[in-house]
């Protein structure tokens, strides 16, 4: 099983972590929060929100393509890179995958509480 490798982020993984046995086919959201770590993910994983925004910094090209929905989300993330992902549409495939989650989100939903 590859590797997922969650680098140091101030509130929701002070450390980083490392998911020695990450299965293939699970979205990396579903992965981070089956192994404590506390991503944002407002709309339930079903893309409608960008809270789940991760840089791949590694493993980005063993990943499918995001699908136009996720590109159209994904154009309002905040600190989009060019290997940006909504943690809950990309699927582990085969390869080892290193993950940045963004210090900021934009998250309608927790500004309105």
């Amino acid at each position: 099983m590859p590797k997922l490798t969650v680098l140091p982020h101030p509130d929701v993984c002070p450390e980083g972590k490392v998911i020695e046995d990450a299965p293939s086919g699970v979205s990396i959201c579903r992965v981070l929060l089956d192994h404590d770590v506390e991503i944002e993910h407002a709309c339930e994983l079903s893309c409608a929100c960008t809270t789940c925004h991760v840089v791949v910094r590694q493993g980005y090209q063993s990943l499918e393509e995001a699908s136009d929905s996720e590109e159209d989300l994904l154009d309002k993330a905040w600190g989009l890179t060019s290997t940006s992902r909504l943690s809950c549409q990309a699927r582990i495939a085969d390869q080892d995958l290193t993950v940045e989650i963004p210090r900021y989100t934009i998250n309608h939903a927790k500004e309105n509480h």
